[in-house]
């Protein structure tokens, strides 16, 4: 029974004292790594966490998560235009899908060519047998993602 007292007496000095520890956290990124967009910070165990969750909100209602940019700025919540400005370069203003109507010179639905929606930016990479073209976008369904599609309302650029 002593025993069986003297390790509970332990646990709770345990968890009294671990509240008053210092703590390193990641906000964002990996493991704090700048390349992408985290930062480290400290802070007391048993403190109010609302700065760093505040600093989450505001972050994303500015439209841009902390997530590995691949050299074009950080990733927009919608981006499929992001994703394609790796793909065929461009600036920022190419991020909102719709000014992707501005790139390039008109064309007709060929392989290589940007399709734009008024919403949403893809390339075509192919044709199916049954005459649909094949078109490999991002943040479809929240990844890159390869499908046939169709292409009405859809305008056309190279």
């Amino acid at each position: 029974m002593k025993k069986f007292l003297s390790a509970a007496l332990a646990a709770a000095a345990l968890m009294v004292a671990i509240p008053s520890a210092q703590a390193t956290y990641v906000v964002g990124g990996v493991f704090g790594d700048r390349s992408y967009g985290g930062t480290t910070a400290r802070r007391n165990y048993g403190l109010n966490t609302r700065g760093a969750k505040q600093r989450r909100r505001t972050a994303s209602r500015r439209g841009y998560r902390r997530s590995y940019s691949g050299g074009v700025g950080p990733r927009p919540r919608k981006w499929c235009g992001w994703w394609m400005r790796k793909q065929k370069g461009g600036g920022p203003r190419f991020n909102v899908a719709w000014n992707w109507r501005h790139y390039g010179r008109p064309t007709g639905p060929q392989i290589g060519a940007v399709v734009v929606w008024r919403h949403h930016v893809a390339m075509i990479t192919g044709r199916t047998a049954d005459g649909r073209w094949i078109t490999t976008g991002g943040n479809e369904s929240g990844r890159v993602r390869t499908r046939a599609r169709s292409l009405k309302g859809a305008i056309f650029r190279i």
